[in-house]
């Protein structure tokens, strides 16, 4: 079992200074019996968040910066790749674009909280806009659709993580082949401007949708495909990224401790195989069980890290 905690590193500064006052036994227990491995660096001006290319490198998802196949995966899982391939596929995400003095911001597209039937509404009257550009929109859930289009191949986007609650203007696709998403954009403001959907959920005070964001992007390798790793990833701590609240960061990390990492430490001392991810915005720091002399291991428990310290530095 090989758990991966993204967004493992305290928010804000409230949440570093609360850092002292974290309690995770269970995880320096842990910490104990594992053998540290090679760091992952990271830097925040990557298209790809650390988490999400150490998670794609589990899941045998390799690519460059900003093309990992997150859609393709989806397109395979849902049986789209048989007929139309592998290549060109993409998430599209229903936003809102707020024009600031100098910037363009996009809202949290969690916070529109999309219907099901709103979501498909806004994909059926987009549809034709779409496929002018030879772009065909396939559904996937509440919040995103599913792309296939030859401007998507080889195209490097940005993750939705990097500019959800942000501004959208460093991270914009401008290369050549994206005029036309450029050209779309302006023409889906202008339609969803008098949409029927968007009229109700103004109506009733809800955020409008009048843009959209691609993500996702990336053609699946053979060579990426036979690298999976069986890995259990434990998204809880990413709803309090956005967030400096050291009461629910430091809740969220307890129920952790008591879960997951409770789990992964009776298997460790089972002698089972174990592993643990923890992943920052900075670093990835990982661990595993290996076959050790008693020694080694002593000297590996007396030598282990203080988990307070070791979110610090993510």
């Amino acid at each position: 079992m090989h758990l991966l905690i993204s967004h493992a590193a305290p928010p804000g500064p409230q949440c570093q200074g609360a850092l002292a006052q974290l309690s995770l036994p269970r995880l320096a227990e842990l910490l104990g019996l594992l053998t540290a491995q090679a760091p992952v660096d990271g830097t925040p001006g990557t298209l790809t968040p650390l988490g999400e290319r150490v998670r794609a490198q589990c899941l045998g998802l390799g690519g460059a910066d900003g093309l990992i196949a997150w859609a393709a995966a989806d397109a395979e899982q849902l049986g789209l790749t048989r007929q139309n391939g592998n290549a060109g596929w993409a998430w599209i995400t229903p936003c809102h674009w707020e024009p600031q003095a100098n910037h363009v911001a996009m809202g949290h597209p969690e916070d529109l909280k999309l219907s099901v039937q709103e979501c498909e509404a806004l994909r059926v009257a987009l549809q034709p806009y779409f496929s002018s550009d030879a772009i065909q929109l396939h559904p996937l859930d509440r919040g995103t659709w599913l792309a296939q289009g030859d401007v998507f191949k080889d195209l490097p986007t940005a993750s939705l993580e990097r500019v959800a609650g942000a501004s959208v203007d460093a991270w914009l696709p401008r290369q050549a082949q994206a005029r036309s998403l450029r050209k779309l954009q302006s023409e889906m403001e202008m339609l969803l401007h008098t949409h029927a959907a968007n009229a109700l959920r103004a109506a009733r005070g809800a955020p409008t949708v009048n843009a959209f964001w691609v993500s996702g992007t990336g053609t699946p390798t053979a060579a990426a495909a036979s690298t999976v790793q069986p890995v259990r990833v434990d998204a809880s701590l990413k709803p309090l990224a956005r967030q400096d609240n050291p009461a629910a960061w430091q809740q969220a990390w307890h129920a952790l401790d008591a879960g997951p990492i409770t789990e992964l430490l009776k298997r460790a001392k089972a002698g089972q195989p174990a592993a643990l991810t923890l992943c920052g915005e900075r670093q990835a720091l990982r661990w595993e069980l290996q076959q050790q002399a008693w020694w080694n291991r002593l000297q590996n428990r007396m030598g282990s890290a203080v988990p307070q310290q070791l979110l610090g530095t993510l």
